[in-house]
């Protein structure tokens, strides 16, 4: 295509102004300028300043920018100068093609106050663009024979500007045969028509070109031009001859489209179009068309589609060589296909099992598959294995029939699953395969039993445990799976000093949590074993045991006990303490066990009271009483030591003892001052006996003055409550907090209340009521409003000698 272009363009072009202001006010107003397309980056549109009165100041306070929304920007403002200027060339044909008129339309937006403008700027056409045809020629090829007045459709010629600028005419040169159509309308939509005024004549002049000229009315004038080639064709007297009748053809099944088969070759005697051939396929086997092609100028045969050998091996083409005039031959084309190895094999599973017991015995058949492949000879035959290092094997049964069978024993503890890989290739080249991965999940048998964590338990519990506190816990693992798996814990019968272990402890079937049946005492039994079996859920259970060593550990919980010396009620047991007795005298040894264990029985001995604690002291270790001065006369005959023995466990206990001292040298002295001793110990064990008898006679009366209180107060809230039989209204007084005795009330406590009505003359003062019903309503005063429905066991009421005594006024 052909644009032609003004070369005397000047950047310093002419702007057509004009100035449309419709409103120009402090709201809208509008300009209107006009425009050359293709005018220079930079040129400027007009002084909008001056044009809108505004003042330069203005525009640089209001902030003036240009909107044109989504629209490319072609003119911009030069808020220094006042003007609009080209920002970029402006092409009109690429704007508005061939729409008039065309025309930019912007605002002018300023601030401080708000103002915008209207502009339009209209972008008139130069004679830059010159007729084009969309090809440089045209070819005719016309027979001679051609009658006059044959029209032929020339091509329109396009010019992208408009007006008198667009194209205006077309010519034609030379007329010696053709000529334009007269009356062609410039513009409309029909083509351009070339009409033979004088017959052709091939043997004078076998071919014509013409120049078709298309003018627009621009200043200056722009044209375009295109060939028309007319070639003349001879009548058509001789058909097509195929140079051979039948060709042969091979071709592989994996051969790519394109590639040539054979070429057909037929000549004809004519020339020109007359002796032209062209080629085509004819008759051939479904499908035949979509496989194959012939170039129907040089008869080269082509394949187009995929052929298969395994769906055809033979195909037969009918090939037709055809004139301008309709005269044809024919010829046959016989294609042999070539098989290659283009086929994996195919593997099928035929039947598979997704499971199979840890039992199965060797050669059990897992999956049975059958294995195809479609190509011929070496490229069909298939030999297939599978993965190393599994118990499986594979063998064939028949030709194109493999299984998959157990080839050694299975167990599920070690490899629950296998992934079972199948690889069958074929003996082609290059060697084709396929492969299929079946997944094989191994059931469980109970082969299995129980385990423990350790080969034997050893635990601590202290005395005095609570019934029922847990030891500790023992566990046992299988390793079979699910039911199989599933531990229970017995205890085995055994017996611990001639009584059943299930005495001293028991196990928690599911966790195997031993607690302690009963308290301990370390001083009864330090330690037992017994024997827990950890059972499985299997069909046959398996079972396993283990030994657990319970040792107890000592609490301190006895007191020491004084053995020496002894306290008996019946007698008194003194010591004599020579007069003469140095300092460190043993006066006597207190002696004391505890049954405790450890620190638990350390002792401790220290004195706690004395006749005279300057006279005496008490090893704290071992119990000795040791005078710690010299005796003298002052000292008193009777000396009396209490000693307390305390063990040193956390907390401690202790125990006293008290030792009667006789400071004398003579046993006479003793007998007389110890005979007065004895009278006084029996005295005071008199008082004490007086006194407690005392303190529980004042407990009896106290709980007996309680109990009849409480039966008085009973009795009167009871009398409280009959209903009297009477006509007479009966007058309540609802205290506070008042509640319904039908239990649809909402106080929370129960009141009683005394009824007064009068009576007849002829009776009593006093009459008796039977209540309506035994049920009686008990409130518990600390209760916060639910009332418990009571039934009287005996009511006082009912017989009619037990009346309810109301007084009436």
């Amino acid at each position: 295509m052909v644009k032609g272009k003004m070369s005397d363009r000047t950047m310093a072009r002419q702007v057509l102004l004009f100035i449309s202001v419709l409103s120009l006010s402090s709201v809208h107003g509008q300009v209107s300028y006009s425009i050359l397309e293709e005018m220079a980056k930079g040129s400027l549109v007009g002084n909008i300043a001056q044009d809108l009165g505004l003042d330069i100041k203005r525009l640089k306070s209001g902030k003036a920018r240009i909107y044109t929304g989504d629209s490319a920007e072609y003119i911009e403002l030069n808020k220094e100068r006042g003007v609009l200027l080209i920002k970029e060339r402006i092409d009109r044909e690429a704007l508005c093609g061939q729409t008039t008129p065309c025309a930019l339309h912007f605002q002018i937006i300023l601030e401080n106050p708000m103002e915008f403008y209207s502009i339009t700027v209209e972008i008139t056409d130069t004679n830059d663009n010159a007729p084009v045809f969309k090809r440089n020629a045209m070819t005719f090829e016309i027979s001679e024979s051609a009658l006059t007045g044959a029209r032929f459709v020339l091509e329109r010629a396009i010019d992208n500007d408009v007006g008198i600028n667009g194209l205006q005419s077309y010519y034609l040169r030379p007329t010696d045969h053709f000529i334009l159509k007269p009356n062609s309308k410039i513009g409309s939509s029909k083509n351009v028509e070339m009409v033979l005024q004088k017959p052709l004549d091939r043997e004078k002049q076998d071919q014509i070109s013409l120049t078709l000229t298309a003018l627009d009315g621009g200043e200056p004038q722009l044209s375009g031009t295109m060939q028309i080639i007319i070639t003349v064709l001879d009548a058509n007297d001789n058909a097509p001859v195929c140079a051979e009748a039948e060709y042969t053809a091979s071709i592989s099944e994996v051969a790519p489209k394109g590639t040539v088969l054979t070429t057909i070759s037929a000549s004809d005697a004519d020339q020109g179009p007359n002796g032209r051939v062209t080629y085509s396929i004819s008759n051939t086997a479904e499908g035949a068309a979509e496989l194959f092609e012939v170039d129907e100028t040089y008869g080269v045969m082509r394949l187009i589609g995929n052929i298969d050998y395994e769906k055809m091996k033979h195909y037969e083409v009918d090939v037709q060589a055809t004139d301008q005039g309709g005269h044809s031959d024919a010829c046959k084309v016989i294609i042999e296909v070539m098989d290659t190895n283009d086929n994996k094999p195919s593997i099928n599973t035929m039947s598979k099992t997704n499971s199979i017991s840890e039992d199965a015995t060797p050669g059990t058949v897992v999956t049975m598959m059958n294995i195809q492949d479609p190509d011929s000879g070496e490229n069909g035959r298939v030999q297939c294995s599978m993965n190393e290092n599994i118990p499986f094997a594979m063998k064939s049964t028949s030709n194109y029939f493999f299984t998959v069978v157990t080839d050694s024993d299975l167990d599920r503890e070690r490899d629950s699953e296998y992934n079972i890989s199948v690889t069958c290739s074929d003996e082609g080249v290059p060697s084709l395969s396929s492969s299929v991965t079946l997944t094989l999940q191994i059931s469980d048998v109970n082969d299995n039993a129980p385990v423990f964590e350790r080969s034997s338990y050893e635990a601590y519990i202290i005395e005095n445990n609570t019934p029922g506190l847990s030891i500790f816990t023992v566990k046992a693992r299988d390793a079979d799976w699910n039911q199989n798996a599933r531990v229970s814990y017995i205890l085995e019968d055994s017996s611990v000093n001639g009584v059943p272990v299930s005495s001293y402890v028991s196990v928690s079937a599911d966790s195997g949590v031993i607690h302690a049946v009963r308290s301990f005492d370390y001083e009864q039994i330090k330690d037992f074993q017994f024997r827990v079996k950890a059972q499985d859920g299997g069909s046959p259970p398996l079972s396993s045991n283990v030994t657990v060593k319970i040792m107890i550990q000592d609490q301190n919980d006895n007191a020491p006990q004084v053995l020496y010396p002894v306290q008996t009620s019946s007698s008194l047991v003194a010591e004599m303490v020579p007069r003469s007795a140095d300092v460190g005298y043993l006066v006597t040894k207190v002696v004391a066990v505890d049954v405790d264990s450890g620190q638990n029985a350390w002792l401790s001995y220290k004195l706690q009271k004395a006749t005279d604690r300057a006279l005496f002291e008490v090893g704290s270790q071992n119990g000795e009483i040791r005078t710690v001065r010299q005796v003298n006369d002052k000292d008193a005959v009777k000396q009396r030591l209490t000693v307390v023995v305390e063990d040193n466990g956390q907390p401690s206990r202790s125990a006293t003892v008290n030792v009667n001292v006789a400071v004398a040298d003579s046993f006479p002295e003793v007998l007389s001052e110890f005979t007065d001793f004895t009278h006084d110990k029996e005295y005071n064990d008199n008082l004490t006996f007086y006194l407690v008898l005392a303190l529980a006679v004042v407990s009896f009366l106290f709980i007996t003055c309680l109990v009849v209180i409480i039966s008085v107060k009973i009795y009167r809230w009871r009398q409280s409550r009959i209903l009297y039989h009477s006509n007479l209204p009966v007058i309540p007084y609802y205290p506070p907090r008042y509640a319904d005795t039908l239990g649809t009330g909402t106080l929370q406590h129960v009141y009683n209340y005394e009824v007064c009505r009068t009576t007849d003359s002829r009776k009593s003062d006093c009459q008796f009521t039977r209540p309506y019903s035994q049920n009686v309503l008990i409130m518990d005063p600390s209760s916060t409003g639910t009332m418990q429905r009571m039934q009287s066991e005996k009511n006082i009421l009912d017989e009619p000698d037990s009346p309810t005594e109301v007084c009436y006024f």
